[in-house]
């Protein structure tokens, strides 16, 4: 296995000049740096990531902690972050909390006992904020993704509120004026950030609001279909139905479907979270993009700023997010 050292004797230099050309610890003329990168190269040298993490108290990794990994939403953000942590040099672990707050706390205390340098956490809907609690604690940095519910920590996540409104404007626009709602878990914060989008957009419009229409459940697609059962049996039922995220958009769908009732012609479906897919469907689905690879890659640029400076101010990034008009909303009946 090649070594420092013998990077050092290729290239004709210290030992301390390669580490520096490596690290950017101190300036190296280019000259000298070009030698030594031709010879890391040729040797195919790689830095001892662990007697490296002795000496500076850095493992140079950073901890992942999201719910729902097979969550396409999610596995978008996760890939964002890898590759921006990669472009830093910065290897990734990546666990799944299942949105459970016990297990959340011991994923975050497992990252931690492995000396990860920063954390990426999606947090639970836990009352007692058990996580953020740890983290503010052990003063390990962390940034919050999607549920952006402490300013306390930096945090990166979209204008929920005014991506909600923007898409039930545009199914009133339409002529619904029964539109029922299908939200989330209701401890998220997104969940509830949504559903103030869809009542601000029925009050502004006039429309009123009839809790009857609205309801919430968990992020699976087996809620959803059974939410959507409900509506549908309602004596007036909705004419459209606007959904908080991507897996209550394919439970609707399918329950839709079992009912023999056709989209967007007996009922309009339009919902939050594009995926690579939506428009394989039949019909084509109206869905709010998130700016997925934007949301990894803020998150991962703001982490690294905290764990170069963990006393600094912390920041909370909300993006917009798109609309994208396909088929899946008509015309009432």
């Amino acid at each position: 296995m090649t070594t420092i050292a013998d990077v050092a004797r290729e290239a004709g230099v210290s030992v301390s000049t390669v580490s520096h050309v490596i690290n950017g610890t101190r300036r190296v003329s280019p000259a000298t740096a070009s030698a030594v990168k031709a010879v890391i190269d040729a040797t195919d040298y790689h830095p001892n990531v662990v007697a490296r993490s002795l000496k500076t108290a850095s493992t140079r990794s950073v901890g992942i902690a999201i719910s729902a990994i097979a969550n396409p939403y999610f596995t978008d953000i996760i890939c964002s972050i890898e590759t921006e942590c990669a472009r830093l040099g910065m290897m990734i672990f990546l666990s799944d909390t299942q949105d459970d707050p016990a297990r959340e706390l011991q994923v975050l205390t497992a990252l931690h006992q492995r000396r990860v340098d920063g954390v990426i956490l999606a947090p639970s809907p836990d009352p007692e904020r058990r996580a953020l609690a740890y983290l503010q604690a052990t003063r390990l940095p962390c940034v919050l993704v999607d549920r952006t519910l402490d300013p306390a920590f930096d945090q990166v996540g979209v204008n929920n509120r005014e991506a909600m409104r923007e898409l039930v404007d545009y199914v009133a626009g339409l002529g619904h004026r029964r539109i029922g709602y299908i939200g989330g878990h209701p401890g998220f914060q997104t969940t509830l950030e949504r559903i103030v989008g869809y009542r601000d957009s029925l009050a502004r419009l006039g429309l009123a609001f009839d809790e009857r229409y609205l309801v919430n459940g968990a992020a699976s697609t087996a809620s959803a279909a059974e939410a959507t059962h409900a509506l549908l049996s309602l004596p007036d039922p909705p004419t459209a139905i606007v959904t908080g995220n991507n897996m209550a958009t394919i439970g609707a769908m399918r329950a839709v479907r079992a009912r023999g009732l056709h989209v967007p012609a007996d009922i309009s479906i339009a919902g939050f979270d594009d995926f690579e897919w939506a428009d394989c469907f039949e019909p084509r689905l109206t869905l709010v993009a998130q700016p997925c690879e934007e949301i990894g890659r803020r998150a991962a640029f703001l982490l690294m700023e905290r764990i170069a400076a963990p006393e600094g101010a912390r920041r909370t990034v909300r993006l917009d997010a798109a609309l994208r008009l396909r088929d899946s909303c008509g015309r009432p009946r």
